[in-house]
């Protein structure tokens, strides 16, 4: 039996309408660009080029935050998020950005190792405030979690190396798709892993597990081990076109397996903890009543 939706104003817990999907949009861009960065520098490495990744790489990254521009009321404000670095993951993320543009597009024009590293490593700077920034909204206690933590940073590194892969193959870049494919199937089982550890260890509302485990078939069955078994076969397959064209087809579907788990997370299991009542009063004398906690 369906439930009615919980409106403002009642005790049960009611989903969050402040971040919808342009908040989405911001850990999308910046999740999948900054894993893409980091996968590139590490393909590079191998003997590939970094200017492909590096550019598509931030402009997901400058896509996410023009989400976050469009979601302020007050855009000309928006300069604030600076002022508060030890209280705020989101002014930390705001002033991380400016030195991955700068040094990002450093290494895109001149590709060189002094450039290249920093990128990756302010990247997955960059990865790490977005997740803390989720986990630091303790009124949601789907988002509060500690496990959020790693599952945040495990779906960007899943999401950039399924970009890498794709772009590997529309590029047709002369490197061996063999290591890259089994990065992105190992990467694919770390995420499921921290996705179940995440799951098992959450305490939030029903609508809030239900809207979980309901896009669970979208984004960990469909969205990780599919994608997983294509990027195994891809690796076997001799160095090719098929093989890379499947890589790249596990890399698609890696990524909007991502992608959905945090729309999901983001805008539909975004359910606030309501209240609850150590102990229901009582008028008179007498013992107080059970306690009350609706939704959960």
């Amino acid at each position: 039996m369906s439930l009615a939706e919980p409106k403002p104003g009642r005790v049960a817990p009611w989903l969050q309408a402040n971040w919808d999907l342009r908040a989405a949009g911001n850990f999308i861009g910046g999740g999948s660009g900054t894993g893409l960065l980091i996968a590139g520098a590490c393909a590079w490495a191998g003997g590939g080029g970094y200017r492909a990744f590096a550019v598509v790489g931030l402009a997901l990254v400058a896509l996410g935050l023009f989400c976050v521009f469009l979601e302020i009321g007050r855009q000309l404000r928006a300069a604030n998020v600076v002022l508060h670095p030890g209280a705020s993951w989101m002014t930390r993320e705001a002033l991380v950005a400016p030195f991955l543009f700068a040094c990002g597009l450093a290494a895109a024009w001149w590709e060189a190792p002094s450039f290249v590293w920093p990128t990756a490593l302010l990247a997955a700077v960059y990865l790490y405030c977005q997740a803390r920034i989720l986990q630091a909204a303790k009124g949601i206690p789907a988002w509060r979690a500690p496990r959020v933590i790693p599952l945040v940073v495990a779906t960007g590194l899943a999401e950039g190396a399924g970009l890498l892969v794709g772009l590997l193959a529309a590029l047709a870049v002369p490197l061996p798709v063999r290591w890259p494919a089994l990065a992105l199937a190992v990467l694919l089982v770390a995420r499921t892993v921290a996705w179940r550890r995440y799951r098992a260890g959450l305490e939030a509302p029903a609508r809030a597990l239900a809207a979980l485990d309901g896009g669970r078939l979208a984004f960990d069955r469909f969205g990780t081990w599919l994608p997983a078994v294509l990027a195994v076969a891809a690796s076997v397959l001799p160095a090719g076109p098929a093989a890379a064209w499947l890589a790249a087809a596990a890399g698609v579907v890696a990524v909007a397996g991502g992608w959905q788990l945090k729309i999901t997370l983001i805008t539909r299991a975004a359910y606030n903890q309501g209240f609850a009542l150590p102990a229901m009063p009582v008028r008179g004398k007498g013992p107080p009543g059970p306690a009350a906690k609706p939704g959960w």
